[in-house]
């Protein structure tokens, strides 16, 4: 017994040190990159589920983002990452890109999320706009405690809960529009995180640990939080061993792709229109 408990006990570490490993190849990667497209590879390897976008798609979404910050009149004058989310039902998924300083747009990668679902009380739909996550709204860590229903929502303890503020959303019980908080986060793994791909919170944006680790690791939303940092501010906020590129950025875009049915490369969850909503509903 002593034995099989000494080979599980060693084959444990050899594989912990195989994931640090990992990482740490992949931080001393990230920490030496000559454009921002070149995370593609490092997001392809860290981030799960993943979603495989066709050229062309990748083009709607990087027309779908211009557009967006057209219409809120941000002029981008240097380059950095800005994170995209399709609130469509039939889509529900974050595509991240680099823009470089020419404003040519560098598919990173994609995975599925859950945004706000219609039809239940204190729901909202996930607002569409771009948003600036900026140290007005300071980001916090999530306790990992669970609620009244055994959920744990905002995720384990230690997950990164990107905040952007009160903004104005639009109800779904009833009619009109209330404040909301908007919150970009992980959620339940046991309970949740297999639902991500149908439109499922009260409003915030559900994403998979693994993705929220990725752009909390890379600060690849930080631009203001680096700034700060420069002037001598710090956060306790931000991980120790984070390994932030040289071009952080500031924006969350949310876009409606208003798609008639569901695209072959989006997630499928079985179950979109049954008994797991009432799971669903117990979380932000």
């Amino acid at each position: 017994m002593m034995r099989r408990l000494a080979c599980g006990a060693l084959l444990g570490l050899i594989a912990q040190a195989g994931a640090e490993q990992g990482a740490s190849a992949s931080s001393t990667t990230a920490s030496r990159l000559r454009s921002g497209a070149e995370l593609a590879p490092i997001f392809a390897r860290e981030v799960r589920p993943r979603l495989n976008l066709p050229e062309g798609e990748r083009v709607v979404y990087a027309d779908l983002l211009e557009a967006a910050l057209a219409t809120a009149g941000r002029m981008l004058t240097s380059a950095q990452y800005i994170l995209v989310v399709d609130r469509s039902p039939r889509v529900q998924a974050a595509l991240l890109y680099w823009r470089d300083v020419e404003g040519a747009r560098h598919f990173i990668g994609a995975s599925p999320v859950s945004t706000g679902r219609r039809g239940g009380y204190e729901h909202f739909l996930t607002p569409l706009g771009v948003f600036e996550h900026t140290i007005a709204h300071l980001d916090f860590r999530a306790e990992g405690t669970r609620n009244e229903f055994g959920v744990r929502g905002y995720g384990v303890k230690g997950m990164r809960v990107f905040d952007f503020g009160w903004i104005i959303g639009e109800r779904t019980w009833g009619d009109g529009l209330s404040p909301m908080r908007l919150q970009l986060h992980a959620t339940d793994p046991d309970l949740l995180e297999s639902r991500l791909g149908s439109a499922a919170s009260k409003g915030c944006i559900r994403v998979s640990a693994s993705l929220n680790q990725f752009l909390d690791k890379y600060g690849l939303l930080d631009a203001d939080y680096e700034a700060a940092m420069e002037r001598g501010v710090q956060f306790w906020v931000l991980r120790q061993d984070r390994v932030a590129t040289a071009w952080s950025g500031r924006y969350l875009i949310v876009v409606e792709s208003e798609r008639a049915q569901r695209p072959a490369w989006a997630a499928r969850v079985s179950g979109d229109e049954g008994g797991a909503r009432s799971v669903v509903s117990t979380a932000c």
